[in-house]
């Protein structure tokens, strides 16, 4: 379908940073003040001083926030004003008039940055040796309080809320009916977005399944009722659950009850935000030291240099208190969704899920597990990505949708 021209209240946007935002963002560079540091400890304590200087030098002299700026440019862009949030997005139609709307959600601390690879090949699959049949309208929104739809002026930004705005979103666009996906924030928002308007939602695609991995230790009786694999698998999910919880979730209980304090740091020094940044993208990606081996390195630090340009890491931050604290529809225990759901797993993701504890809750029709990739699946694997989206919704389309 093509849609009508955009709605009243739907405004034209074009990035365009001034330069003296760039140039206070070189001196501040330049004006460091480095912290001290242990000997031969590497990423153990946190980020390492020596990657974090070269990095920063690289950030400074060599990366280019213009031509960046100009890629990210190539996307029709808008804002529009749902539920009192300036909502930032990307609309990129395919040239395919009966393509599939989609709307993919990005997730912390990512931004649509997580999308520069796949849009291509999802709105136009035929220039990219694909099929014209798996095209998609491809709406790409700012979550309220992140890069470019933030700051957010009041509370309450749970994702419940934000997948509200999206079907308000979409409406507005012409879309009645489209997919939904996601990762990270993005998969809680998809799912509950399909969830709670299961005529609307197509199909939901996505590449994390909160809540669906082993949080306690399996008991026997559990273990003896599955397969030797999914026993292994059930097994898996509690070591790599059990490990993170551990050594990992310092950021999570930080935002989810105190995102204001971290947050005059983190807007006041460029390296405190790249560093506060960077070590999530070494943890959770497919990577063996670096994030580099996994992530370009330019996206990487667009995608900080983004949130330090809209001063937006305490606002991004407060969607984990939002869901700490949650209050009415968002603290009610969910019922379970009945929207067609993809799960592509990718091996280095923070969370196993499993798959019977994911039926639970979900309507699973397809379940994809991979042997590269983590958890910023459309930046580290985007063809996997791509492929996969394209076989959910090629299936449905052939009503094997459940």
């Amino acid at each position: 379908m093509t849609p009508p021209p955009p709605a009243d209240g739907i405004r034209p946007f074009r990035l365009d940073v001034p330069q003296r935002d760039l140039d206070d963002l070189h001196d501040r560079l330049d004006r460091t003040r480095w912290p001290d540091e242990l000997p031969d400890v590497g990423w153990a304590y946190g980020v390492p001083g020596d990657y974090l200087r070269e990095l920063v030098g690289y950030w400074r002299h060599t990366y280019d926030w213009r031509a960046a700026e100009a890629r990210l440019n190539t996307w029709p862009q808008f804002t529009t004003t749902i539920d009192g949030a300036n909502v930032h997005f990307a609309h990129v139609r395919s040239p395919e008039p009966d393509a599939t709307p989609l709307v993919v959600t990005h997730g912390w601390p990512g931004s649509i940055v997580e999308f520069l690879d796949v849009v291509g090949p999802l709105t136009d699959p035929a220039a990219h040796g694909g099929d014209p049949a798996d095209a998609f309208h491809v709406v790409l929104p700012s979550i309220p309080g992140f890069p470019l739809s933030g700051p957010t002026t009041d509370t309450g930004w749970e994702a419940g809320r934000v997948a509200d705005a999206w079907a308000e979103l979409m409406r507005r666009l012409g879309y009645e009916r489209f997919g939904a996906q996601g990762g990270d924030w993005g998969a809680v928002i998809s799912r509950e977005l399909g969830r709670v308007r299961p005529g609307r939602v197509i199909g939901v695609h996505l590449n994390l399944l909160p809540g669906a991995q082993a949080v306690t230790e399996p008991t026997g009786e559990e273990l003896a009722g599955l397969s030797g694999a999914e026993r292994e698998r059930t097994l898996a999910s509690w070591r790599r659950w059990s490990a993170w919880s551990r050594e990992g979730t310092g950021y999570a209980v930080l935002q989810s009850t105190r995102p204001q304090t971290p947050a005059y740091a983190l807007t006041d020094s460029p390296v405190g935000q790249l560093a506060w940044i960077v070590e999530k993208f070494r943890e959770w990606t497919d990577s063996e030291e670096l994030p580099e081996e996994a992530v370009d390195r330019d996206l990487l630090l667009t995608n900080v240099t983004l949130y330090w340009l809209t001063g937006t890491a305490g606002s991004s931050a407060r969607i984990y208190y939002e869901r700490a604290h949650a209050s009415g529809r968002a603290a009610r225990p969910q019922e379970p969704s009945a929207a067609p759901t993809a799960v592509a797993l990718f091996p280095a993701e923070l969370q196993l899920p499993l798959r019977h504890r994911a039926e639970r809750t979900e309507n699973v029709v397809r379940w994809t597990e991979f042997g590269r990739g983590g958890h910023f699946a459309a930046m580290e694997e985007p063809d996997l990505l791509v492929e996969d989206v394209r076989a959910f919704f090629r299936q449905l389309r052939a009503g094997q949708g459940g």
